[in-house]
């Protein structure tokens, strides 16, 4: 019905050049709901398809440009929020999502400084992304390896900017699997509660990828969880994050690397430059199980090179921990971490020797 809706209201109010009225509500609900059916409206007869001359061509792009965002590059979806920014014929608080998406999809591409001017500029306006602008400049501030930044802001977000997850994201770089598991399960549990069914997917998706590090058998169920939670929606990254998750599952197992490698051209055709990262954690975690040097050597080197703007440059530092090796102090992030690099590295090191340990005693 809602799609029905928006269809029909948008062609009435660009073929008449009418005000938005009702569908900025309806736009809202489309994009809350992660279950994004293609929005497609007839073309009109005396201009290009891709002319945005009205306020219903610019929220049509738009939120074709979100939908579609599942299935093209992110390079793409910010080319077209780019276009949609620059019309300047949406009202405010629409205009603030575009820019809000926008900042998100610069985020996706490593694109921080850009992101952080979007994020900053939603966070400042009162709209109704403000709160989501405001988890996103935690994310970025934990990109940065600003954990302390991140957490503090994650106690001050509330439901409306996901306060759980982020406390999660900031946890388990550290090795407290426990702590972010908890983190992620709260998360969930909220989600529920207010009936969004794509905050609870990514929740839960978080916290297998977290357990994945520590129990296989639980993460098994935890898995099987998430993706009964994934079906229907359209969540990309965090279909990717599952599979990056049954890779830490199965560390130290054969065909690990063969997944990986197929799982990394499917990454990178999303231009997800962060989960790129992170499937490149999960495979040093492969191979400081198995104690392959070689790999260990490649992974780092491809990690160095993944987050060399700065971004998730800790990523570097946790591979480290994992192998039990030390780096000089000018190639380490300089992490701003909670309780030391110690206590970080020996929680890391410690999940390795735990799985070596499981799958010795395992027949």
């Amino acid at each position: 019905m809602l799609i029905g809706c928006l269809r029909q209201g948008l062609t009435l109010a660009r073929d008449f050049r009418l005000d938005l009225g009702w569908l900025a509500q309806a736009a809202w609900t489309y994009v809350s709901d992660s279950v994004r059916e293609p929005l497609t409206v007839a073309a009109h007869n005396d201009r290009p398809e891709d002319h945005l001359e009205t306020a219903a061509d610019a929220l049509v792009e738009m939120l074709s440009a979100l939908a579609r965002r599942q299935h093209e590059h992110r390079e793409r979806t910010a080319d077209r929020l780019t276009a949609v920014v620059d019309t300047g014929r949406l009202p405010d608080e629409l205009h603030e999502m575009a820019v809000y998406y926008l900042a998100k999809a610069q985020r996706d591409l490593g694109r921080s400084a850009d992101s952080q001017q979007g994020m900053q500029l939603v966070a400042d306006s009162g709209e109704l992304n403000a709160p989501a602008a405001r988890r996103g400049l935690a994310h970025l501030a934990r990109s940065a390896s600003d954990f302390p930044t991140a957490l503090d802001a994650a106690r001050t977000l509330g439901w409306a900017g996901r306060h759980h997850r982020i406390e999660g994201d900031v946890w388990w770089p550290h090795g407290d699997m426990d702590r972010a598991a908890a983190a992620y399960e709260a998360a969930r549990t909220e989600a529920e509660e207010h009936g969004v069914a794509g905050e609870r997917a990514t929740s839960q998706a978080q916290r297998a990828f977290v357990l994945a590090f520590t129990d296989p058998a639980r993460a098994d169920d935890e898995l099987d969880l998430a993706e009964q939670l994934l079906s229907g929606l359209d969540l990309r990254a965090t279909t990717l994050t599952t599979q990056i998750a049954a890779l830490a599952r199965d560390a130290g197992t054969a065909e690990v690397e063969d997944r990986a490698h197929i799982l990394r051209t499917e990454i990178s055709v999303a231009g997800l430059a962060s989960v790129e990262a992170t499937l490149e954690l999960a495979l040093c975690f492969h191979h400081a199980v198995r104690d392959d040097h070689e790999g260990i050597a490649a992974d780092i080197g491809r990690l160095r090179e993944l987050t060399s703007s700065g971004d998730y440059a800790y990523y570097t530092d946790i591979a480290h921990f994992m192998a039990d090796r030390h780096f000089h102090a000018v190639s380490g992030s300089q992490a701003q971490s909670l309780d030391g690099e110690h206590a970080t590295r020996t929680r890391w090191h410690s999940l390795v020797t735990a799985r070596r340990e499981h799958l010795r005693a395992t027949p």
